[in-house]
Parts: C-alpha cells; structure tokens; sequence
C-alpha cells in the first residue's frame, strides 16, 4: 500500500479533529478524500506529509512510519498545500532550481526542463511567480510537489480560485500524472471528483463515513430512490402512494410526480397496470440517477 492510515486520533485541546481514522490507498490509485469544512481534511494530509503529528494511531506511507522517520517519508511525497506557499518574487526556473536544491537533484537542469514541459510552463517559464495568473501558479506548485520524482502526491484543494478553462487544465494534468504515482485529492469540487478519481472517501466530523468506489457510493445510503413520472391525465394521488413498493409520491408540475420507491422492487410494471386503471397513460418515466452532490449532503448532514 502507498498509505495506509491505522486508527489516527488528532486532538486539538479537547476537540478531536480526527477519531480513529483508518483507511489505505493503492499504488497507482487517484482517491478523492472529501468533506465540509472543518470535517478533518487537511488535518489528516498534514499528518500524512509529516507536518503534524497525531495524538494516537499509526500512518505509513510507502511502508514508511511518518512518525520514526520524517525525512524519509518525505523525500516520498509530493505535496501541495492549500495555500500555495510560493516566492513571488523568484522566477519560474530559479523558484524550481531552488527546491531541486532543497532534495539534492541531480541534473536539475534537464529536471527543471522536463517539468515546465510536464505541467504546461513553458510560455511562462521567464517570468516572475507573482507575474503569474492562479492557474499557471497552481502549475508551479505542482511542479514543486512533482520536483523529486515522488512515489505519492498529496494535493489540498488544487484547483481553488480557477476559472473553467484552468479547472480543465489543471484536471487533466492531475489524471495524467494519476498513471504512474499514487495521488490522494482533497476537493470540493464534486465533478472534479466524479472526473479523475479512481475512489471516494468521505470524512465527516474527524470521522470516515464512506470510503467506495463513486459508482458504489449509493450503496449506502438509505433503500429509497427516486423515478420521475408523467401521466396523460390527473390520476388519484393516494392511490399512487399505496402502490407496494411507493415510499413517497410528490406532484411537481402539471402531472409529473417524483415517486420514491425501494430500491429493492422494480414497480415499473405496477406504475403502468396503475396508469390503464386510472384511465390514463405513461407518457414518461424514468430514474432519477443520485448525484455524487447529493450522496455527499446525504453522508455529512
């Protein structure tokens, strides 16, 4: 595994930012690792990276205890912070060369090549960093992050404050960079997630509330879901509800009706018997697909 975190418990004062945490991430694997503010994100990807410590529990990364040997585990990581700490007034290329001093690499010039080349730099490589827009920022620091060839890449928020174009670009980047390393995502973005990654896992209150697969992630919600109707003509709306297997049954416009239905029993047939008893036909139905958004609101409220 290129994480695996062991019942990891940070207490700030008397607040537990995280209570017993655990979960792993595959080599090769882009995880999104979601949750509302204060949920405990960065503070776990803090302790990953060796920044803080926890109060209990183990985190490994690459077979590496980060608590015994922090150096190590580091030269193993990639990270990009939330707030992107950069010099702005360094260039593009003397910024770079200077973090590839910092690890103690080797040919930094051709390294610092192929990196502007990698992330998109290239046109702005002789530039100042704060010359630069949040986009081609966002690029130096993953440059940074990438500097030392890391075996896992720990992102915080990358693509905050960028406009489509730049989401799209920075996305694209990451997925490629998702087939060689291990990345762990941390976003609020939902279709960024439901765009790059390979797993979702959500935290909620320092706690894991779900940790599958985003096509999986239904799984865990409640039995109900939802089948969009429309009939012909006005039908009789308790008679709707009694339907075995009808949760619930809301008139939205004209004689379209959102039915909540277990997820267990396939009612399409019954809602057509239904529809020739009412004199009436089906002109439309289909299932309302659950929304990684609402599974999320769903899991942290």
């Amino acid at each position: 595994m290129s994480i695996v975190v062991k019942n990891v418990t940070k207490l700030y004062g008397e607040q537990k930012a995280l209570d017993d945490v655990s979960f792993s991430v595959n080599p090769g694997e882009i995880v999104g690792f979601l949750g509302p503010n204060g949920a405990g994100k960065s503070t776990m990807m803090k302790i990953i990276t060796s920044f803080i410590p926890s109060n209990m529990g183990e985190t490994h990364v690459c077979d590496l205890d980060v608590s015994k040997v922090p150096l190590k585990t580091k030269m193993r990581i990639g990270y990009l912070a939330e707030q992107n700490p950069l010099y702005y007034d360094m260039y593009v290329r003397e910024y770079l060369g200077f973090i590839a001093g910092v690890f103690k690499i080797k040919n930094t010039a051709e390294r610092i090549d192929e990196l502007i080349e990698m992330v998109g730099l290239t046109v702005e490589q002789n530039k100042k960093i704060g010359q630069l827009s949040k986009g081609y920022k966002q690029r130096v620091g993953l440059a940074q992050a990438l500097i030392h060839d890391p075996e896992v890449l720990i992102l915080d928020e990358p693509t905050t404050g960028l406009d489509p174009n730049q989401l799209e670009e920075i996305r694209g980047l990451i997925k490629k960079i998702g087939s060689s390393k291990t990345v762990m995502l941390s976003t609020h973005i939902m279709q960024e997630v439901e765009a790059i990654c390979d797993r979702v896992i959500i935290i909620n209150k320092g706690k894991i509330v779900a940790n599958e697969k985003a096509s999986d992630l239904s799984t865990l919600l409640s039995s109900k879901n939802a089948i969009q109707i429309e009939f012909e003509k006005a039908i009789d709306e308790k008679a709707l509800r009694n339907i075995a297997g009808v949760q619930s049954a809301e008139k939205q416009v004209g004689n379209n009706y959102l039915v909540q239905v277990n997820s267990e029993i396939d009612i399409r047939n019954q809602l057509f018997q239904f529809a020739i008893a009412q004199g009436t036909t089906v002109l439309t139905l289909k299932k309302e697909e659950l929304k990684l958004e609402d599974i999320f609101k769903q899991l942290t409220t």
